[in-house]
Parts: structure tokens; sequence; C-alpha cells
């Protein structure tokens, strides 16, 4: 006989089994886990999504009330009405706005003239002096004032007795009367009032809603529960010179797990896959949103690029260009196709392209070259080189703007012009003044030629001739040749005073400058019986000028040191020309003289253009006179003489210029050519 006997699975096929099981429970487990993570935490948004809008909500109200409460107390600050009908209107709008406790009329120097409570309410300062309280007030009324508009104060406690009390601000309004000040309308505003009179029963009933202070301490509460501390929200609301903070918590707490359960696992794979097409459907919204969006920020990011009146363009690190606005391309005249991608040597002279491409890839500061269009015209410009850096810091290339100059030159070059043409008027107008004086100078040596040649042409017709004669013709022609020497040199200190320079520097010593314009001088003060009086540091010091210019610069003063002197009764009218050396290379000028002085009244408009004090006079020689100085780097002033009585005896104008080498130095040397 025989026995059956069954034999037992194997080991391993078991725990392949189990292990198979254990999978398919863990994957149910975390999938089921995963959608009531899902909808807890999907309550959880809606619940804090329902905070944030009625936050939003509260916020809009509080500004709203505010905004009429603000409209409601400009049109009581702009009424004309005055004692008791004033303080009827007035209680009138504490009536009708619940959360206005108190209204005041001020005066300029903020002092309360009229005060009415709402009656509806505890007198808001009857337990606590409103002077001790009132400096919130006199702020907000100070900048409601500056800014030309009503400004809101800080908020501020006022004690109302036993242990209670009021958080308010105050709204401050300016009164303008016949656009004058005529004081200020204050409002004081409760804030707790504030905030019952917009918020809903609903709101009141499942969140606190309070008013915070920036570190967070809850200055007004309202609403019957208390926060949980879950779900809050914080809004700002602004108004015109300060701002509230709006605190929001809901009173329920996070979504339990239990609750949940039933309805995750019988509606999660029923609503999984509506779920995710509704995630599909509202990242292509968000994504159309974000084309959307940077297509409008491309087009205004072009539109201001094309509106730049200065030439962007960019490069990468290989010297190829990337981009230039429309107004680069205007200016050297590419077209963008003929320079994206391509390096920038198309517009660099061939001369300047292997310098300009070493000097720009440095950057940094600004630099002046030149640039030269598709037509070949070369202009100015100012290059503004800058780095190039993509989001995460790195260099990716250098961006410049280049400014056309040529506009700038052409303005300098007019201006130049122009200062030259007003110092050729001033220069003749000067000679048209002194021409009686040298019509004058010249009839003497004129006289005297006309003398002796008649002498001499009678000592030729003589039919006897003295013994004497050849002696006597010889000193004749000798005093017509010293006559006509000095009518010569009168007429060459004119012309060379006249004739016109090109602006070049050189050395000179400052004694051939004061030689050169004394017999122009001279002319002058011999017709007032003035005495001219030269003192010039010897060695005499060596000046780097224009020469012409600086002469005239000393003309002029003399000139108008000696038509001062004119003017007064002096003695011996002297006029005295100085120089000397100063300390830091430079030589000093003084022309003084004994004259009435320069009044106060002349002082401030002394070098206007234009501005003088004689009929006959152009306004232009110490306003040309400041210019030719200050172009040679040095400065002009004055000041007044004194005599011993403190009495003003005179005047003394002095300028400087740089130095030069002394007359032993040969770079000294007059320039050849100079007449």
């Amino acid at each position: 006989m025989s026995s059956l006997s069954l034999a037992p699975p194997s080991v391993p096929a078991n725990r392949r089994r189990w292990l198979w099981w254990s999978m398919l429970v863990a994957l149910i487990a975390v999938a089921q886990t995963w959608l009531v993570s899902l909808t807890i935490d999907f309550q959880s948004s809606r619940a804090q999504q329902r905070v944030d809008a009625t936050t939003s909500a509260v916020a809009g109200a509080l500004r709203h009330r505010l905004f009429v409460d603000t409209q409601r107390l400009s049109a009581l600050a702009d009424s004309r009405q005055a004692g008791t009908a004033w303080r009827q209107e007035a209680r009138a709008l504490l009536l009708s706005q619940r959360e206005l406790l108190r209204v005041e009329l001020r005066d300029r120097s903020l002092k309360v003239v009229d005060a009415l409570d709402n009656p509806l309410h505890k007198p808001l300062f009857s337990d606590f002096p409103r002077s001790q309280l009132d400096f919130a007030t006199q702020n907000a009324c100070l900048a409601a004032r500056r800014a030309g508009q009503p400004q809101y104060s800080q908020s501020y406690f006022v004690p109302l007795g036993n242990g209670l009390g009021e958080e308010v601000m105050d709204l401050c309004i300016a009164r303008v009367v016949d656009d004058r000040l005529g004081g200020y309308l204050v409002g004081s505003i409760s804030l707790a009032s504030l905030l019952e009179s917009v918020e809903s029963p609903a709101v009141a009933n499942d969140n606190e809603v309070s008013f915070v202070d920036g570190d967070g301490t809850r200055v007004v509460r309202t609403g019957s529960p208390h926060g949980a501390g879950v779900f809050v929200a914080d809004r700002v609301v602004n108004v015109p010179g300060h701002s509230l903070q709006l605190h929001v918590d809901s009173a329920s707490g996070r979504p339990g797990v239990i609750p949940n359960l039933t309805t995750a696992l019988v509606l999660g794979l029923s609503l999984l896959l509506f779920g995710v097409v509704l995630v599909l459907a509202h990242d292509v919204r968000r994504r159309a949103q974000a084309e959307r969006a940077l297509g409008e920020s491309l087009a205004f990011r072009k539109a201001m690029e094309d509106s730049v009146l200065a030439g962007l363009r960019a490069r990468d690190m290989q010297g190829r260009v990337t981009f230039a606005n429309q107004a680069f391309c205007d200016m050297v005249g590419y077209a963008p196709s003929q320079l994206l991608g391509r390096d920038e040597q198309a517009y660099w002279p061939v001369r300047d392209a292997a310098a300009a491409a070493t000097e720009t890839g440095q950057g940094g500061a600004g630099y002046e070259t030149e640039f030269v269009s598709s037509a070949g015209r070369r202009f100015p410009v100012m290059i503004h080189e800058s780095r190039l850096l993509d989001r995460i810091g790195r260099q990716t290339g250098w961006i410049c703007t280049a400014l056309d100059l040529s506009a700038q030159r052409r303005i300098e070059e007019v201006s130049r012009r122009q200062q030259d043409r007003l110092q050729a008027s001033a220069r003749l107008a000067t000679i048209g003044e002194m021409a009686s004086l040298l019509s004058h100078e010249l009839n003497q040596p004129l006289s005297a030629i006309a003398s002796f040649t008649t002498g001499s042409i009678n000592l030729l017709d003589d039919p006897q001739p003295l013994p004497a004669q050849p002696s006597l013709l010889r000193q004749a022609l000798e005093r017509i040749a010293e006559q006509t020497e000095r009518a010569g040199r009168v007429i060459r200190s004119v012309q060379d005073f006249v004739r016109r320079r090109e602006h070049e520097r050189h050395a000179i010593e400052a004694d051939r400058l004061i030689d050169t314009i004394l017999p122009l001088v001279r002319m002058q003060a011999r017709r007032g019986a003035c005495r001219v009086e030269v003192e010039v540091e010897q060695p005499a010091p060596g000046v780097l000028c224009d020469r012409t210019m600086v002469e005239q610069v000393l003309i002029n003063l003399a000139r108008n040191g000696l038509q001062a002197m004119e003017q007064t009764a002096q003695a011996d009218p002297l006029l005295r020309i100085e120089v000397r050396r100063l300390a830091r290379g430079m030589v000093e000028f003084a022309v003084s003289d004994l004259g009435t002085g320069i009044s106060d009244e002349v002082r401030a408009q002394l070098f206007t253009p234009f501005f003088t004090t004689r009929d006959e006079g152009m306004g232009l020689g110490l306003s040309l006179c400041r210019t030719v100085v200050e172009q040679h780097g040095g400065s002009l002033d004055f000041d007044n003489l004194l005599d011993s009585q403190g009495r003003v005896a005179g005047a003394c104008f002095r300028f400087t210029l740089p130095a030069a080498a002394s007359r032993h130095d040969p770079m000294a040397a007059e320039p050849p050519g100079h007449a």
C-alpha cells in the first residue's frame, strides 16, 4: 500500500506573491494618500483664497469709506458757513459718518477755534486734554499745507477712562480762502468704528479683522471669534500721509483628514482625469498669458529703443554686432542687416580701426572718437561703453551709447565766430572813440612838416643864397624827417591795435606790452591833462598770451580809468599801470585811477554785456576783457581805492596771466613775422 503526500509550495514563490501584493497595496496607499493630501491642500488653498478675497474686499471698502470721509470733510472745509450754521452742518456730518468722532476748526497757527464731538459717542478728549495729544495732528496739518491736499496723521491712542480708550487718526485739510491759507479742518476718525462700518456680518462671524503696527502688534480688532492663526492675510491701505496695515485671521483651522477620507476614496479616481485636464487647461492659459505679456514687453522695448535719440549698439565677446537701434543705423548710414552678425569695422575709419578695437575692448569711461558713415562722411562721436551681462551675471559682450557731436561742434564754431566778431566790434568802437585824439595828434607833425617844407622852398627860391643856407636847409629836412617819423609811429600804433590776428599765444615780456599801448594811452591822457606812470618789476616778467587781445584789455582798462577821472575835479589826475610777479606761475597787471570808483549799484552788473554808464559806450569793453583774461587761464577783478579818511578815491582793476620764460630764454623770443 502506498501513501500520497502533497508537497508544500516553494518558499521563493510565496515570497514573490507577497511582494507583488505588497507593491500593489503600497501603490494604492500612496495614490490614496496623495489624493487625500491634494484634497486637504485644495481646501486649505480655498480657505486661504477666501481669506485673501475677504481681505481685499475689506481693504477696498476701507479705501472707499476713507475717500467718502475725505470728500465730505473737504466739502465741510470749503463751506463758507460760520458759527451756528457751521456747527449744524458739522453735526449732520458726524451723525451720518459714525466713525467720525470729532471735527475741529483751527486757525493758521493750528490753534483750535471751534470743535464739535459726535453726539453718539463719548466726547473724545473729555478725560485727557487735547493739547497733550496734538503732535501727530500738527504734523499732518503741516504736511497738508505743503502738499496742497488732505493728509492723514499717524494713529494714536486716546484714553477714555476705566482702562478704555479709542485708537484714532486725524484727517487734516488746509482751508484756502481767496488763494490764501485761512486755517485747517481736522476730523478725528475711530479706527474701530471704521472697521465696523465696512465689515459685513459674514466676515465678522468667520474672521478676526484688525489693524496692526509694523511690528505685528494689534492696534484695533473686530469680529466675534478669535483667529486660529492658520489662514491669515495682510493688506496695506495707503492714505495720503499714512498707511494702515489690515490683518485678517480666519477662525477656521486646518482641514481634518477623517471627514475627507471617504470623499477622497470615492471621488478621487473619477475626478483625477478631470483635474488633470483642468490643470493642463490652466497651464495652457497661463502659457498664453505669458507669451502675450512677453510680446507686449518686446514691443514696448522696441518702441523705447526706437524713441531714443542716442545710438545704441551691442556686440558679443568676439566683436560681432548683435544689436543696433534705429538711431545708430541712421547715424552710420547702414541698414540693420548690414551690421548684425558682422564686426564693427564698417563705420570706423581705416586708420582708427585697430586702435578702436583695442580701446573699446576696455569698456568703462566714455571717450571721444570719429565714425565714418556709409557715404564716407566723418563725424565726431562720444562713446560710453559698459559690460553686457546675462541673467546669472556672466559677461556676454559690450553695449555702448554713441552720441553724434556734429551739431555741438557746429554750435561751438558759431559761438567762437560770434565772439570774434564781438571782439572786433569792440576794437573798432575803441578806435572810433580815439579818432578825434588821433587827428589832434597827427595835426602837430603835419603842421610842422608843412611849415618846414615851406621854409625849405623859400630857401631854394632865394636869388641871393646866404652862406648858411645849406645848413638851414639840412636842419629843415631833418625836422621834416623827425615829424614824419612821429606821425608814422602814431599811425603804426593804431594799425597794430586794429589789425585782426589769429588767436596764437606767444611768450612776450610785460614791458613790451606796455610800451606798445603807451602812445595810444598818452594821446588820451594829454587831452585830460592826466599823468601816466608805469612801474614794471625788473627784470620784466614774461607772459604767455595772445598779444593783440591782451593789448586790447590794457587799452580798455586805461581808457576807462582816464574817462573816470574826466568826471572829477582832481587836481593832479594820475593813471598808474603796474606789473608784478605772483606765486604759482602767474603775473599780475594792475591799472588804477583817481576817479569816482565803482558804486554798489554798478558793481553787480559791471561785467554784464551791453551794460554801460556812458551814453556813447557799447557796454562790451569789460565783458570782453574778462572773457579774454579767462580764456588765458587768468582772472579779472577790481576794488575801490580809499584815501586816509576812508572815502573812495579811485578804482583799481587787476588781472592775471600765466607767466612765461624771461627775455633771456630763447623760447621767449618773439615769433617771426610779428609786426
